[in-house]
């Protein structure tokens, strides 16, 4: 394996670190994008239940705040409810849209790396290419080990930037998806939260 990173040239220098960045991108996000642990699905009970019994207060929203992102939502949304439904609504989506940037962390990035790999990978091939044909000019094509060792170096950058940029555009992919989703379960929580409490509100009213 290492005679192959050695054949490749120096090109293969920036691949390998790229498919060290995939590596520790896909490890961090599989970690950090746990829906259990963005968006629990017993927290809208138990805010609900705070609501009820009129437990809500200064201590319970830094509690909320800090337990998860949903509950980062459902705090600035609470903190505001006072002020009206769209009030409310507005902080909720304020607080959304910082989350989702944290859930959308380093996706940029592989999707990066699923779009240069493949690059450098041909930049080798051009290296290696520009090598043969240097080596033709200067000693004919007698010389079958530098025509084979240019050939070999356009051969392995290529076969290498492919395999760094698979794996990272399905990482890529899936990781995007699952944000996708997440925010999806968000929302509906922060909606359902929004209704039921303004809600509840116009009954008493009335």
């Amino acid at each position: 394996m290492l005679d192959i990173i050695k054949s490749g040239g120096w090109l293969m220098l920036p691949i390998l670190l790229c498919s060290v960045a995939v590596i520790a991108i896909s490890i961090e996000r599989l970690w950090t994008l746990n829906p259990r642990r963005i968006a629990p699905r017993s927290l809208l009970g138990e805010v609900w239940s705070w609501l009820k019994n009129n437990q809500i207060n200064g201590e319970r929203l830094k509690e909320l705040r800090d337990s998860s992102p949903l509950g980062r939502i459902f705090a600035a949304g609470l903190s505001n409810s006072r002020h009206g439904r769209d009030v409310m609504k507005d902080s909720i989506e304020e607080a959304a849209s910082q989350v989702v940037h944290d859930l959308e962390r380093f996706l940029g990035a592989l999707g990066t790396i699923a779009a240069v790999a493949p690059l450098i990978g041909l930049l080798g091939t051009v290296v290696g290419m520009i090598q043969v044909f240097t080596a033709i000019m200067l000693e004919g094509t007698g010389n079958a080990g530098v025509l084979a060792g240019g050939i070999s170096q356009a051969l392995i950058t290529t076969a290498a930037g492919l395999t760094v940029a698979i794996p990272a555009l399905m990482a890529h992919r899936y990781f995007q998806r699952r944000v996708d989703t997440i925010v999806v379960t968000m929302e509906q929580e922060a909606v359902k939260l929004v209704d039921a409490l303004h809600s509840d509100r116009r009954i008493e009213t009335a």
